[in-house]
């Protein structure tokens, strides 16, 4: 039996379904805004792309969390 999805990956799935973009696409996004604060980047997600807090945050803290080798 595989362990449930925990963290910020667990909104992945409702993340594709609702906006439309592969994970990938939206970790790419982040890695090329010249924005480095996880705030900032979240609100940037929120005004520029319309997604909600709980998304864009989550999508900010795994990206983050991979980048920095965690």
């Amino acid at each position: 039996m595989t362990e449930p999805v925990k963290g910020p990956a667990a909104y992945f799935p409702s993340i594709e379904k609702k906006y439309g973009r592969p994970i990938a696409e939206w970790k790419d996004l982040i890695r090329a805004s010249p924005l480095t604060r996880h705030m900032e980047l979240v609100s940037w997600l929120k005004t520029e792309h319309g997604l909600g807090h709980g998304h864009a945050n989550a999508l900010v803290a795994h990206t983050l969390a991979e980048d920095s080798g965690r």
